[in-house]
C-alpha cells in the first residue's frame, strides 16, 4: 500500500538510493523538496542536471573537473616530481584541507576488491603507470586506506612501479593526536611503532 501520490514516492526512492541514507531520512528530504519554492526546486534539479553533464575527469591526473585540466594539475606552484596516489577525489579534498602536500595527485576512482568483482583494469592505474613512465617523477606516495583492500591495491601498484626506479612511499600509520592508547587496536600499535621517528 502506498502512503504518499505516486511522484512523492517516487522522489522517496531516489533518495533512499544515495549512500547513506535510510527510508526516513528519504522521506525527510523528500518533503523538504516538496515544500521548497518552485524556483529553488528548479534549482536544485538544474544543479544535479548541471554537474552530471559538466564535470568530467582531468586528462592527467583523473581528479574531478569542469574541462580541462583540473586546477591542481593546472597549478605552476605544485611540485611536478611528486605524485600522491589516492582512490577517490574525496581524498584529495581530505589531504589538500592539512595545507602541507604540494605535489600532484593521481586518482585511481576505487580500489581492488575481487570480491566486489574490481580489478586492476578497472581502475586508473595504466594512466598512472603512463604518467611515471613519461619521466620527471621522482616519488610516488600511496595515499590509499590502510585496510585490506587498500594494502593491497597500494602493494601491487607499488610492484608495477618497482622497474621504474622511482622512489614509492606509504602515508605513516598511527595512534591519532588525542586519541588513547589503551584504546588502540593492535595493528594500529604494530604500525605506529613501525612508523615511529626521531625527536
Amino acid at each position: 500500500m502506498e502512503y504518499f501520490p505516486a511522484p512523492l514516492e517516487h522522489l522517496v526512492e531516489q533518495f533512499a538510493r544515495l549512500p547513506g541514507i535510510g527510508g526516513k531520512s528519504a522521506q525527510r528530504l523528500a518533503f523538504h523538496v516538496l515544500n521548497l519554492p518552485m524556483e529553488d526546486a528548479r534549482e536544485f534539479a538544474d544543479a544535479i542536471v548541471n554537474a552530471k553533464k559538466s564535470v568530467t575527469l582531468c586528462p592527467v591526473c583523473q581528479n574531478l573537473t569542469d574541462g580541462g585540466l583540473c586546477g591542481i594539475c593546472a597549478s605552476p606552484k605544485r611540485d611536478e616530481t611528486t605524485i600522491c596516489v589516492v582512490a577517490d577525489p574525496r581524498d584529495v579534498i581530505a589531504i589538500e584541507r592539512a595545507r602541507e602536500f604540494r605535489g600532484h595527485y593521481h586518482v585511481l576512482h576505487g580500489v581492488l576488491s575481487p570480491m566486489n568483482h574490481v580489478g586492476p583494469d578497472d581502475l586508473q592505474i595504466k594512466s598512472l603507470l603512463d604518467r611515471v613512465a613519461a619521466g620527471g617523477i621522482n616519488e610516488v606516495i600511496m595515499a590509499t586506506n590502510p585496510d585490506t583492500e587498500g594494502e593491497a591495491t597500494a602493494l601491487y601498484i607499488s610492484r608495477l612501479l618497482k622497474p621504474f626506479g622511482v622512489k614509492v612511499t606509504r602515508l605513516a600509520y598511527g595512534i591519532p593526536v588525542g586519541g588513547h592508547l589503551e584504546f588502540a587496536d593492535d595493528a594500529t600499535l604494530m604500525r605506529a611503532l613501525e612508523g615511529r621517528r626521531e625527536l
